[in-house]
């Protein structure tokens, strides 16, 4: 249920992100202005996954070092 709903918000963030580009791009798009909003939402729903998982399932005191065992 979890990776579901997780899932489904992080769509639900592209779409928006898509539908905010839509509004601000000026009306005679190119296709590089398609490539520009496609990525720009990639990259923000990839890093709203990014900030979910720390936030949820990787709990732990080092996420990003841990100690090595000596």
């Amino acid at each position: 249920m979890r990776p579901v709903v997780l899932g489904l918000g992080v769509a639900v963030c592209f779409l928006v992100t898509i539908g905010i580009l839509w509004q601000l791009m000026p009306y005679p798009r190119r296709e590089i202005d398609y490539l520009i909003m496609g990525g720009a939402a990639s990259m923000v729903a990839m890093a709203v996954l990014f900030i979910a998982l720390i936030k949820t399932s990787l709990k732990g005191s080092d996420i990003f070092f841990r100690r090595r065992k000596d």
